[in-house]
């Protein structure tokens, strides 16, 4: 009899989950993938920027990023470049909120001021990048509408629609690995006239902490300029204890000097 029921109770399960729209499943994993990543606090990080132009010419930068989860809205982080000498100092604040558009600084050191980024530009390159301004922001569910599109053995692929109408994009397809914490493991992004613009590739991973998935490579490709930005990451702390106070305009200067 109790295996009559747990036969009964599975294949409830089965019919629910196909019940579901394609709208309420892809937002059920963006919300797995969310309540996987729950819990790491603060987290920083040195890495390595190659920037490739079309002619396959290079160069590298170095540079830090500090990380603050918040859990009421976005996180917080602070973006700082360390070499080489032409955009040494130059550092980036962004402030992901949940709902509507992120707050986001920039440090120039050449003129010792910071520009807040409008809303309107963030799109923009991230300082010679193939990366946006609006790439930079943390992953937050509230911030797309989601359709669930295949599933691939352990991969999970979503349409994620940006609620944002000043996005740069109409669209991201998001491929989620539901065996390794719903990882990300690649996003297509469309531009504005829903052309392929760009394919980022997560790869090299490591877990910390038992729990953390964080990607030691990142390769973002731009399909209609033919550029490329590889991003080389440094070992995770996830023990550095970071506070709002690290993360202000004041903050963002010092780190830049």
């Amino acid at each position: 009899m109790k295996r009559v029921i747990f036969l009964s109770i599975a294949l409830l399960g089965v019919l629910v989950l196909n019940a579901q729209t394609p709208e309420e499943r892809g937002l059920q994993i963006a919300k797995a993938a969310e309540k996987a990543d729950l819990g790491f606090g603060s987290s920083s990080v040195e890495l390595k920027m190659t920037l490739k132009n079309k002619n396959g010419q290079t160069s590298e930068r170095f540079l830090s990023t500090k990380t603050l989860e918040l859990t009421e809205d976005g996180d917080k982080s602070l973006i700082v470049f360390n070499s080489p000498k032409d955009v040494k100092g130059t550092s980036t604040l962004t402030f992901t909120h949940k709902i509507g558009s992120d707050d986001q600084w920039l440090y120039l050191p050449s003129i010792k001021r910071v520009k807040r980024i409008s809303s309107n530009n963030k799109s923009g390159p991230f300082v010679g990048s193939e990366f946006a301004y609006e790439d930079l922001s943390s992953q937050e569910v509230e911030k797309y509408k989601y359709k669930f599109l295949e599933e691939k053995g352990s991969l999970l692929i979503v349409e994620q629609d940006p609620v944002d109408p000043k996005s740069g994009y109409t669209r991201r397809i998001v491929t989620y690995n539901k065996d390794k914490g719903y990882r990300i493991e690649k996003v297509e992004f469309y531009d504005r006239k829903n052309s392929l613009l760009k394919t980022l590739t997560y790869s090299d991973y490591v877990v910390y902490k038992n729990k953390f998935w964080r990607a030691g490579t990142f390769l973002m490709v731009n399909h209609q300029s033919n550029k490329e930005t590889l991003l080389k990451f440094s070992e995770y702390n996830f023990d550095v204890k970071l506070s709002d106070e690290d993360f202000s305009q004041v903050a963002l200067q010092r780190a830049g000097k």
